[in-house]
């Protein structure tokens, strides 16, 4: 057998390139990129004709791979865990309607907010929906629950969803490949009426889900990926999900825990396993990387007043991702403390590239602003922003995708006007369209400003959806050709540029500036591979 030295996203790419894969979907976002990334420079998939370009959204992704699972292929679909509650609505709804071919849904959490607004935990989702969870605790697991799920999708018709985080998708471990299966057949469903939701088939539709409760169960309870580990001293029993169970082996490095564990893959939890260790330990602790998710639960099923230490009463921190040391203190271990930071030594925040066109679009907008007042400029994910912090301190809000629009039109609708909207390109097609047509729709008093670099940079520079035809969408959405005005946004413009965000500033309807000029890092990557040919 081959083995391949793989980040954990690298290895649930492979591994559903190994599992039959026909087409995986996604919308960039960290930790989550590197799974697309991977199939899209993979020789493998390309010779398969695996489909691999970059989605919109994560709702037109997950909306697309349920459309291939429709037609019979294998698709997975990719994100991060704020995506899915942009894919909310057809994650929730692919769970009644099923699937035809297998359907992997893998969301990468973010505990500890390396990138990102918040740490939420992917399972409660995977509940909400009442599919089946997998949760891999090394990179192998995540080869081999990719390349697996497919078939426990297939067996019950169901989506499958594969959590994962931060720290798993981004470090790399040997992986044993295995051989690659043939891609499914193009088949149609059975129930010509699975996919159409209307009342009374979504009610049958959901019986079968909750008929299949049990049979989830089941799975989980025969899981490989769920084992239960002996050990002498029952004054406490472990459980440890996902990658939790490797910061607990690193606690002991002969990988012999004095004390018994039930790992866990595998979701809904293994109620067997659960109960085994419950009576047999005098306490228990569990050791879960995100959310209080199984210490919630468990606190549900027992009532009989046994300790249960966790997230939820101290034993470990209420936020943030684990690590060694703090399962550590958990378990009693001593640990060493590393010296104090000095005061000499201060924190490096990030900050807009040298030669970033971002840059020149405060500086001119911060110029304009100041006949307008402050505290009136609302922003949106992405490298602009870093326009929130010193020397420019420019925006004034950054929430979620396209919340930049809507916001400023929410506020101008409460009179402060003029109200600004910042906005990339690639989150402008993501999800800012829907919140220009409402202001289109009302003539809100705000100018939006579109900063176009041509690509989703703050993920690594992928192709943006925008590119090229901006100014074209802004219009078909019924923003005024006039009032759309197109800058190229250097140095020697900064004049222009102040001036025309003043004239639409002072404009009483919907006004867009497109401020376009390419990113500095792929501009300069496309010279080097040019300087190569």
């Amino acid at each position: 057998m081959k083995k391949l030295l793989l980040l954990g996203a690298e290895a649930i790419a492979q591994g559903a390139i190994d599992g039959g894969m026909s087409g995986i979907y996604a919308y960039p976002g960290t930790p989550s990129t590197e799974i697309t990334e991977y199939v899209q420079n993979s020789k493998i998939a390309a010779e398969r004709k695996i489909h691999s370009k970059w989605s919109a959204n994560e709702k037109t992704s997950m909306e697309a791979a349920l459309g291939m699972s429709y037609a019979g292929k294998r698709a997975m679909v990719c994100m991060k865990h704020v995506g899915l509650n942009v894919a909310a609505d057809p994650f929730i709804n692919s769970a009644i309607t099923g699937v035809n071919g297998g359907l992997i849904i893998t969301v990468a959490d973010d505990p500890s907010m390396h990138s990102s607004q918040n740490e939420q935990d992917s399972r409660y989702f995977g509940k909400f929906a009442l599919i089946p969870i997998l949760e891999p605790a090394n990179q192998q697991e995540a080869y081999d629950m990719a390349r697996e799920g497919f078939e426990l999708s297939e067996k019950y018709k169901t989506p499958v969803l594969i959590r994962i985080t931060t720290r798993l998708s981004h470090s790399r471990y040997g992986v044993v490949v295995k051989e690659t299966r043939a891609q499914n057949n193009n088949s149609l469903p059975d129930d010509s009426k699975q996919f159409v939701l209307l009342p009374a088939i979504a009610r049958k539709r959901y019986k079968i889900l909750l008929e299949n409760q049990s049979n989830f169960l089941e799975e989980s309870e025969n899981s490989a990926f769920n084992k239960y580990f002996e050990g002498n001293d029952k004054s406490r029993g472990i459980i440890a999900c996902g990658i939790a169970y490797n910061y607990l082996m690193e606690n002991y490095p002969d990988r012999n825990c004095p004390h018994p564990i039930v790992k866990i893959g595998q979701y809904p939890l293994p109620k067997n396993l659960i109960n085994k260790i419950y009576n047999e330990c005098n306490e228990i602790l569990i050791l879960e990387d995100g959310y209080p998710f199984i210490e919630e639960m468990i606190k549900g099923f027992f009532d009989t007043g046994k300790v249960i230490n966790g997230r939820l009463n101290g034993s470990l921190p209420r936020d943030g991702e684990l690590n060694p040391t703090i399962v550590a203190k958990a378990l009693g271990i001593d640990t060493k403390e590393g010296l104090p930071i000095p005061e000499i030594v201060t924190n490096r925040p990030p900050e807009l590239c040298n030669g970033c066109s971002h840059r020149d679009v405060y500086e001119a907008l911060n110029e304009a602003m100041k006949s307008f007042g402050e505290k009136r400029v609302f922003s949106d994910i992405g490298c602009y922003t870093l326009g929130a912090l010193p020397p420019y301190n420019a925006i004034n809000s950054c929430v979620d995708m396209g919340a930049s629009i809507t916001m400023a039109k929410g506020a101008a609708d409460a009179g402060l006007i003029p109200a600004v909207a910042v906005i990339g390109d690639s989150t402008f097609t993501h999800s800012g369209i829907t919140g220009l047509l409402d202001a289109v729709i009302e003539n809100s008093p705000i100018t939006v400003i579109i900063s176009d670099n041509s690509a989703v940079a703050m993920t690594g520079g992928q192709q943006s959806s925008a590119t090229g035809r901006l100014k074209e969408i802004c219009i078909g959405v019924g923003a005024e050709p006039e009032h759309v005005r197109v800058l190229t946004p250097v140095p020697k413009y900064h004049t222009e540029m102040v001036d025309v965000m003043k004239e639409e500033l002072s404009y009483n309807g919907v006004s867009v500036i497109i401020a376009e000029r390419e990113c500095i890092q792929t501009a300069s990557k496309k010279k080097k591979e040019k300087s190569k040919e």
